[in-house]
């Protein structure tokens, strides 16, 4: 892995912590994904599912809807020191 970025000085690891946010939201999108179009769904193939998927992102893509964050960061703060 070392020798791959240091042949592409392009990229930047990131390590991102398990209970981060960005994984959080990558998590809602499938579970969006998987209730809205998949859960009732029927598919008689795979290539009907991939079909359904694709048609998803696209409308995802083309009618984005922002993530608007409800919490305080007061109280987001407050909540990791008094797990600490």
């Amino acid at each position: 892995v070392k020798a791959w970025f240091k042949r592409h000085p392009r990229f930047h690891p990131h390590f991102v912590p398990t209970s981060s946010s960005l994984l959080n939201l990558v998590e809602r999108w499938f579970r969006d994904l998987t209730d809205q179009r998949i859960r009732r769904g029927v598919f008689k193939s795979v290539a009907e599912l991939i079909a359904a998927i694709e048609a998803y992102i696209q409308h995802h893509n083309h009618h984005p809807k922002p993530f608007l964050w409800t919490a305080k960061p007061e109280d987001i703060i407050a909540k990791y020191l008094y797990r600490a």
